[in-house]
């Protein structure tokens, strides 16, 4: 993943030449218009921020689950664009975006051998998530030069997990189930690049989820936790 990341900088740092040495304004008229739509594709990396139960270590309590870490695991997404011109230097963008993620969370558990001693093992949940997401998003734009401009964007993206299970199946088990509502706070940094028939736009963005999205199961698997709340780290490229 570190590797694809490093693909945006040095297309960001290729264009951003490009831009400066090109001297024909392309597009000319399009900040003009009142509409313009398009649509989006991109990578993406997401995982949960979990805060202990306050019980955590009351091992009356919680006896078998020990420590609790999550791992990203590389996704995409991709969606149409809606956007409305606002101003000179504002825009309001409406997008629709079909996600696709997965999160990796290992729990430590001490269990107990056939011999009567005890031993630590490592149970890993695969939690994979289909998303809609629905971001409304507020865009800063900084004043055009030439052929590019930066900007910053933010907003709320409300979002409705598919894949959430009402029932995990006995053969999947143990697994907590998450819940499908849950509405991210967003804000990321862009460069819009004016190519001769469409404007090319690389963006990151970075969520995080306002709700605790682990539905309470009386295990120590959620009982551990106070709450665990989603992040997502979004590289997108907008064509409009």
């Amino acid at each position: 993943m570190k590797k694809l990341l490093l693909l945006p900088v040095l297309l960001f740092f290729v264009l951003s030449v490009f831009a400066q040495t090109e001297k024909v304004q392309n597009l000319k008229s399009y900040d003009q218009k009142r509409f313009h739509f398009g649509f989006t594709v991109g990578l993406n990396t997401s995982d949960f921020y979990i805060r202990n139960s306050d019980n955590f270590f009351d091992t009356t309590q919680i006896k078998e689950v020990y420590n609790i870490e999550n791992y990203q695991q590389p996704g995409f997404h991709l969606g149409p664009i809606s956007n409305l011109r606002l101003g000179k230097y504002f825009d309001l963008r409406l997008l629709l975006n079909l996600t696709f993620t997965q999160r990796d969370m290992h729990y430590l558990i001490l269990k107990e051998n056939q011999d009567g001693g005890k031993s630590f093992e490592t149970h890993v949940m695969k939690i994979s998530s289909t998303f809609l997401q629905l971001p409304l998003l507020l865009k800063y734009k900084q004043e055009r030069i030439n052929n590019y401009r930066f900007y910053i964007i933010g907003g709320i993206d409300p979002t409705l997990d598919l894949a959430a299970k009402k029932k995990i199946p006995e053969n999947e088990m143990p697994m907590i189930r998450l819940k499908q509502p849950d509405v991210y706070a967003e804000i990321g940094v862009g460069i819009d690049f004016y190519l001769p028939y469409f404007k090319f736009s690389p963006e990151l963005k970075f969520g995080i989820g306002f709700n605790n999205v682990a539905v309470a199961d009386n295990t120590e698997y959620t009982g551990a936790m106070k709450y665990m709340k989603s992040k997502i780290f979004m590289l997108s490229f907008h064509f409009e």
